[in-house]
Formats: structure tokens, sequence, C-alpha cells
């Protein structure tokens, strides 16, 4: 096939405003992954864009499998509150209220 560039589960893009951080989630546009370095804003950095990833949440907040996810880019946490906050991915694990981390799988979930 001509038109193939690449799998897509590793992307190259420069680094957001603010930076990006290794382990921790980028958004750019419609465009999310997961920072592979530390890096400073415009420097070129791969972003992973699919798996799953434990990444910090709201503490105060309990979450089943199946979950919906949104990013809070404010307070560098997952929670479930879609409003001003962008969609990551589900949750594959349970995480209890209290507790600091959940699993998440990226990319679209039906629903």
């Amino acid at each position: 096939m001509k038109n193939y560039v690449q799998p897509g589960h590793s992307i190259d893009v420069p680094a957001p405003a603010g930076g990006a951080v290794s382990g921790m989630p980028v958004i750019i546009g419609s465009l999310i992954g997961i920072s592979s370095v530390t890096a400073l804003a415009t420097v070129p950095i791969s972003i992973q864009r699919t798996g799953v990833y434990t990444l910090p949440k709201t503490s105060a907040l309990a979450i089943a499998i199946g979950d919906k996810l949104y990013w809070d880019a404010t307070n560098s946490v997952v929670n479930k509150t879609a409003s001003g906050n962008t969609l990551i991915g589900t949750a594959v694990s349970v995480a209890a209220n209290p507790s600091p981390t959940v699993d998440v799988l990226l990319g679209p979930t039906t629903v």
C-alpha cells in the first residue's frame, strides 16, 4: 500500500505549551498520548497512543472498570467529570475512594 505511513502506536510531535512530563498525558487538539520523555515546549517528543497506563486520579473518587475517564489538566489527574476536561480513555481497574491512581486504557470509548 503506497500511502501507509506507520502503525500509529507511537507518534513524534513537538511538546505542547508548558512542556511534557514522562508518563503523563499530552493533549494537542484531538491528539492524545502519554509522553515518553520530559521535555520543554516545542522539543520533539514521542507520545504513546495505545496501551494501558497507571495515571494519577482524584483521590476522593471511586472508579469502576469501564468508567469513562477524563484528563483534568488543571489538577493533572483523571476523573469522571466531562465538563472542562478531555476524554482520554476507559478505566480497566477498580480504584477506591480514596486512592491515588487508576489504570487507563487510552483511546476512544463506546457509548
